[in-house]
């Protein structure tokens, strides 16, 4: 994918992963195989569900052929994190 598909198609804006995914006309399955990384953990990252480290994120990146900047890492879904027992054992933390 050139680089003037990149910015005149998609704006030069940072985009999910899954729109350049759909930009280049690739399937979780071909992009594990390009980037040379796992189908599920492609899949969990497309999902918002894992956000990759920056090693993994250069090398989807690469594959999709545009930066790492050009991709919104985030969770789709905000991470909570849990601290204590829980209102199950009748104490809030």
């Amino acid at each position: 994918m050139p680089s003037e598909f990149r910015r005149d198609n998609m704006l030069a804006v940072a985009q999910p992963i899954a729109r350049w995914m759909e930009a280049a006309g690739l399937g979780v399955p071909e992009l594990a195989r390009a980037a040379g990384m796992d189908a599920k953990l492609v899949k969990a990252i497309a999902d918002g569900n894992f956000t990759p480290s920056p090693a993994q994120r250069q090398r989807l990146a690469a594959a999709l052929r545009i930066g790492p900047d050009d991709v919104v890492w985030d969770h789709a879904i905000g991470v909570q994190h849990l601290r204590g027992n829980g209102p199950q054992c009748g104490r809030s933390t």
